[in-house]
């Protein structure tokens, strides 16, 4: 119940700030607002295809603005001041603060004839180019005005924002714009206007019809990732359709539960592939039905990390009752429960300008830790099982399946720990290449070692009726005074049948005697 909550709160999560199409409203009433952080790739300037990023649409208003406004493109060296200061409590000290450093830079045609292009004053008339648009040949068809980023050195990050300020052209002095004025001009209130947006973030130049549709409407950090689920979704096609085949055959607890993982990551790699496309095709994907992938994904890793602590218990393998069942399951729960609270967090709550990772926030290092912990819980049951058991094709299971579960464990630490010295424009890839890598040999494992054919050596493969007598079984063979040896049991079995051998050919003798 409280998946499916989760899950509906997440659906209705706003992710726009991840498309590349932008569209909206701003009001001067909010006097900041952030709309899109976007990586443009390394400009190559002999190169046949234009590698130049691209920021155009269109920004009109309903309303007269007696001043316009500003709506400002800025990298990181110019944005972090700028944005740190949108809190000042005062608008017009606010507006005077975030501009001072930017004076010196920023291109006007009156302030500073040899700045950088990074603004523009909006909103702009309908039907016509921004005023700031001073080369009409450059600005892409049907729109009113176009950036040309150019990032010569390498990638770079540009962040794109509006805010409720305007240059006064007489002393080139920032001022706070708070609205139109009230009909009664003895009030000081002021009516908010509203300005509406609608623009796109592209790597590579919109009047080439041969650019990379699979590159072109993604930030450079996200560059490649269509690839990365294609590939992995050809890899789960064919395992998905041969897992399914192997639970029809041999209908087990065990292998029904790491069907259900496999399945799960399945739907939400399915979910992610549907988003990723129909983003390449509009910049917008299917917001909604990303959330409900990653959901899915999580769903998916948590639950293959309660088989794996089933299986490390014994369960199935070396008894048929699982022990310390709400240690298990609350552990289980716990953990799955801090993991969706780490995606809610890194969702909502780490800003945007940040240039961290999910592993690198509180809720991230607290889900590292479970997992350590976790990891360390497992090789202590692990250990435990084997102890007691001498059955040798049991023993090379719980062999192979510790080693690459161990695996499994300890991948995400690594990479969290990795991940820390690559830029953030390679980091998003890096980290779910590896996550995606790992995850997908981990289940291929899982199912070569759960094959039917296979795991019938070693799965305790009780009929479905057979509950009588389970428990008393299984506390007997766990007592002390019982001895699980394969040398003990087959010489008890040889033994017994020596004696029916016995009992079949001995027969009495005329005097008496019996003799076989």
């Amino acid at each position: 119940m409280q998946l499916r909550i989760f899950t509906l709160l997440f659906i209705s999560i706003n992710h726009g700030v991840y498309s590349t199409h932008i569209k909206g409203d701003f009001s001067t009433d909010e006097f900041f607002k952030f709309l899109v952080k976007f990586g443009f790739q390394k400009t190559e300037i002999h190169n046949q295809k234009e590698t130049y990023g691209y920021i155009f649409g269109n920004i009109t208003s309903r309303n007269h603005f007696k001043y316009p406004i500003t709506f400002a493109v800025l990298d990181r060296k110019h944005f972090i001041h700028y944005y740190n200061s949108r809190d000042i409590i005062d608008k017009e000290t606010a507006c005077q603060t975030m501009f001072q450093n930017l004076n010196a830079s920023a291109y006007h045609p009156k302030c500073n004839a040899y700045g950088q292009d990074l603004f523009r004053r909006i909103p702009c008339q309908k039907n016509k180019l921004c005023v700031d648009e001073d080369m009409p040949w450059n600005v892409i068809k049907y729109n009113q005005f176009t950036y040309v980023i150019q990032n010569s050195g390498q990638p770079r990050f540009w962040y794109v924002s509006m805010v409720s300020c305007y240059l006064d052209e007489e002393s080139c002095s920032w001022h706070h714009y708070s609205g139109a004025p009230t009909a009664d001009n003895k009030t000081l209130t002021e009516i908010p206007q509203l300005i509406q947006y609608d623009f796109w973030l592209v790597n590579g130049s919109p009047n080439l019809s041969l650019y990379n549709s699979m590159l072109y409407q993604f930030s450079f950090d996200r560059k490649n990732t269509l690839e990365l689920y294609l590939l992995f979704w050809l890899c789960y096609i064919i395992l998905v359709p041969v897992q399914i085949y192997a639970v029809r055959i041999q209908r087990h607890p065990v292998t029904k539960l790491f069907t259900s993982s496999l399945m799960l990551e399945f739907i939400a790699l399915c979910f992610n592939v549907l988003h990723t496309m129909k983003f390449a095709a509009d910049g917008v994907g299917f917001p909604g039905l990303a959330v409900a992938g990653d959901i899915f994904d999580i769903m998916s890793r948590t639950l293959f990390m309660l088989l794996l602590l089933l299986l490390a218990k014994g369960w199935a393998v070396t008894r048929l009752e699982l022990t310390h069942k709400p240690l298990v399951f609350g552990v289980w729960m716990v953990y799955g429960i801090v993991h969706v609270l780490l995606y809610v967090w890194n969702t909502t709550e780490v800003d945007i300008v940040e240039e961290i990772d999910e592993y690198q926030t509180w809720p991230g290092w607290l889900v590292l830790t479970l997992r350590v912990a976790i990891m360390i819980w497992f090789v202590l049951e692990l250990r435990n099982t084997m102890m007691y058991e001498h059955n040798m094709p049991k023993l090379n299971f719980l062999l192979h399946f510790g080693a690459s579960s161990l695996v499994w464990f300890v991948y995400l630490p690594i990479i969290a720990l990795i991940a820390l010295q690559i830029s953030p424009l390679w980091r998003f890839k890096f980290i779910l290449g590896i996550t995606y890598s790992a995850d997908c040999l981990a289940f291929c494992v899982m199912a070569h070692l759960l094959w039917p054919t296979r795991s019938e050596q070693y799965l305790l493969l009780a009929p479905p009726d057979y509950t009588a007598g389970i428990e008393e079984l299984d506390e007997f063979s766990e007592s002390p005074h019982v001895v699980h040896s394969d040398t003990v049991a087959l010489t008890a079995a040889e033994s017994i049948n020596a004696d029916d051998e016995e009992v079949i050919f001995t027969r009495p003798h005329k005097n008496g005697v019996a003799f076989s």
